[in-house]
């Protein structure tokens, strides 16, 4: 085993404990930390004209996003859920367009609303 691929196992056996002991708040935080680390590895990619990478990792963060978007409870949320899961599927055409486009401004466009939905979910667990 090289130490590449060894380094992977001990990431996806760390992310796997956290994820076990993870309560339903600090799962929404990981998704939305995972995210934004895919958009900025996308950035770093697009940048340095990495197409294979840069859409691998578009890829990861609008599913990750469709996480999101899946984790919404429209019931209890209402009119915030709803307004949510808009702005999640805005995401998800933002970053698909970057992809298109090339464009290193959309995925700045959505790493900005990212951190905005970020800082007042991390505000939650503070109140």
């Amino acid at each position: 085993m090289n130490a590449y691929a060894a380094m992977k196992q001990y990431q996806t056996v760390n992310v796997n404990a956290q994820i076990s002991e993870a309560d339903p708040h600090r799962l929404i935080q990981m998704l939305m930390d995972g995210g934004l680390q895919r958009v900025a590895q996308a950035k770093g990619a697009m940048q340095h004209s990495n197409v294979a990478l840069k859409g691998e990792q578009i890829g990861k963060a609008i599913a990750i996003i469709g996480g999101l978007r899946e984790s919404l409870d429209h019931k209890q949320g209402g009119e915030v859920a709803g307004n949510l899961d808009s702005l999640y599927a805005f995401m998800q055409q933002r970053l698909s367009q970057a992809n298109l486009r090339n464009e290193v401004a959309l995925l700045d466009e959505v790493t900005e609303l990212l951190r905005e939905v970020k800082s007042g979910w991390d505000g939650i667990r503070q109140s």
